[in-house]
Protein backbone atom coordinates (compact mmCIF):
# COMPACT_ATOMS: atom_id res chain seq x y z
CA UNK A 1 0.00 0.00 0.00
CA UNK A 2 1.05 3.65 -1.09
CA UNK A 3 -0.33 6.35 0.99
CA UNK A 4 0.30 10.25 -0.65
CA UNK A 5 -0.60 13.20 1.32
CA UNK A 6 -1.28 16.68 -0.19
CA UNK A 7 -0.44 20.20 0.89
CA UNK A 8 -0.19 23.55 -0.38
CA UNK A 9 -3.06 24.37 -1.48
CA UNK A 10 -4.92 27.86 -1.12
CA UNK A 11 -6.71 31.12 -2.34
CA UNK A 12 -4.37 33.58 -4.72
CA UNK A 13 -4.53 36.46 -6.71
CA UNK A 14 -3.81 35.96 -10.55
CA UNK A 15 -0.09 36.27 -11.07
CA UNK A 16 1.08 34.95 -7.75
CA UNK A 17 2.31 31.47 -7.24
CA UNK A 18 1.75 28.48 -4.75
CA UNK A 19 4.31 25.29 -4.53
CA UNK A 20 1.97 22.01 -4.00
CA UNK A 21 3.73 18.98 -2.33
CA UNK A 22 2.57 15.65 -1.85
CA UNK A 23 4.29 13.10 0.15
CA UNK A 24 4.50 9.50 -0.44
CA UNK A 25 4.39 6.53 2.12
CA UNK A 26 4.36 3.21 2.61
CA UNK A 27 5.89 0.57 -0.57
CA UNK A 28 7.58 3.93 -2.15
CA UNK A 29 10.78 1.41 -3.36
CA UNK A 30 8.02 0.71 -6.03
CA UNK A 31 7.00 4.04 -7.42
CA UNK A 32 8.15 4.25 -11.08
CA UNK A 33 5.97 7.76 -11.87
CA UNK A 34 4.41 10.75 -10.02
CA UNK A 35 1.97 12.67 -11.52
CA UNK A 36 -0.54 16.13 -10.64
CA UNK A 37 -3.62 15.80 -12.29
CA UNK A 38 -6.46 18.69 -11.61
CA UNK A 39 -10.16 18.61 -11.40
CA UNK A 40 -12.56 21.98 -11.95
CA UNK A 41 -15.96 21.42 -10.94
CA UNK A 42 -18.14 19.77 -13.37
CA UNK A 43 -14.79 18.88 -15.42
CA UNK A 44 -13.08 15.21 -15.47
CA UNK A 45 -9.68 15.20 -14.30
CA UNK A 46 -7.10 16.24 -16.48
CA UNK A 47 -3.04 15.80 -15.96
CA UNK A 48 -1.02 18.76 -15.51
CA UNK A 49 2.22 16.82 -15.25
CA UNK A 50 4.67 14.06 -14.08
CA UNK A 51 8.37 12.31 -13.49
CA UNK A 52 9.65 9.74 -14.02
CA UNK A 53 10.92 8.75 -10.36
CA UNK A 54 14.34 7.45 -11.10
CA UNK A 55 15.16 9.37 -13.76
CA UNK A 56 13.98 12.46 -13.62
CA UNK A 57 11.97 12.96 -16.42
CA UNK A 58 9.49 15.70 -16.89
CA UNK A 59 6.40 15.83 -18.87
CA UNK A 60 3.75 18.81 -18.62
CA UNK A 61 0.57 20.02 -20.33
CA UNK A 62 0.68 22.25 -23.04
CA UNK A 63 -1.62 24.65 -20.44
CA UNK A 64 0.94 24.70 -17.88
CA UNK A 65 4.15 24.45 -19.71
CA UNK A 66 6.66 27.34 -18.72
CA UNK A 67 4.85 28.59 -15.74
CA UNK A 68 4.36 25.16 -13.75
CA UNK A 69 7.46 22.71 -12.51
CA UNK A 70 7.29 19.36 -11.28
CA UNK A 71 10.05 18.27 -9.24
CA UNK A 72 11.20 15.00 -6.52
CA UNK A 73 13.38 15.09 -3.42
CA UNK A 74 13.74 10.90 -3.82
CA UNK A 75 15.71 10.61 -0.35
CA UNK A 76 12.33 12.22 0.88
CA UNK A 77 9.50 10.61 -1.25
CA UNK A 78 8.00 13.94 -1.77
CA UNK A 79 7.00 15.28 -5.16
CA UNK A 80 6.37 19.42 -5.96
CA UNK A 81 4.51 21.37 -8.11
CA UNK A 82 5.35 24.54 -8.19
CA UNK A 83 2.82 26.81 -10.12
CA UNK A 84 3.96 30.57 -11.33
CA UNK A 85 2.10 32.99 -12.86
CA UNK A 86 -1.30 31.69 -11.57
CA UNK A 87 -4.28 32.08 -13.77
CA UNK A 88 -8.11 31.57 -12.36
CA UNK A 89 -8.50 28.64 -15.20
CA UNK A 90 -5.88 26.79 -13.05
CA UNK A 91 -8.83 26.88 -10.57
CA UNK A 92 -9.10 22.98 -9.30
CA UNK A 93 -8.46 20.68 -6.88
CA UNK A 94 -5.32 19.26 -7.68
CA UNK A 95 -4.36 15.46 -7.37
CA UNK A 96 -0.83 13.69 -7.05
CA UNK A 97 -1.18 10.10 -7.85
CA UNK A 98 1.50 7.22 -8.15
CA UNK A 99 2.45 4.27 -10.61
CA UNK A 100 4.65 1.12 -10.74
CA UNK A 101 5.96 0.14 -13.93
CA UNK A 102 3.31 -2.51 -13.97
CA UNK A 103 0.44 -0.02 -13.88
CA UNK A 104 0.80 0.28 -17.49
CA UNK A 105 -1.42 3.29 -19.30
CA UNK A 106 0.08 6.55 -20.63
CA UNK A 107 1.74 9.09 -18.47
CA UNK A 108 -1.02 11.51 -19.27
CA UNK A 109 -3.86 9.42 -18.80
CA UNK A 110 -5.56 8.91 -14.99
CA UNK A 111 -5.07 5.07 -16.12
CA UNK A 112 -1.72 5.54 -16.09
CA UNK A 113 -1.57 5.61 -11.91
CA UNK A 114 -3.16 3.33 -9.25
CA UNK A 115 -2.81 5.33 -6.66
CA UNK A 116 -3.94 8.65 -5.81
CA UNK A 117 -3.92 11.10 -2.68
CA UNK A 118 -7.34 12.93 -1.04
CA UNK A 119 -6.74 16.45 -3.33
CA UNK A 120 -6.24 19.97 -2.65
CA UNK A 121 -7.85 23.05 -3.57
CA UNK A 122 -6.08 25.75 -5.47
CA UNK A 123 -8.23 28.47 -5.79
CA UNK A 124 -7.16 31.80 -8.81
CA UNK A 125 -8.83 35.13 -8.12
CA UNK A 126 -9.39 37.64 -10.53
Amino acid sequence: QVQLVESGGGLVQAGGSLRLSCVASGRTFSIYRMGWFRQAPEKERAFVASINWNSGTTYYADSVKGRFTISRDYAKNVVYLQMNSLKPEDTAVYYCARSTPSTGGYYYNVDGYDYWGQGTQVTVST
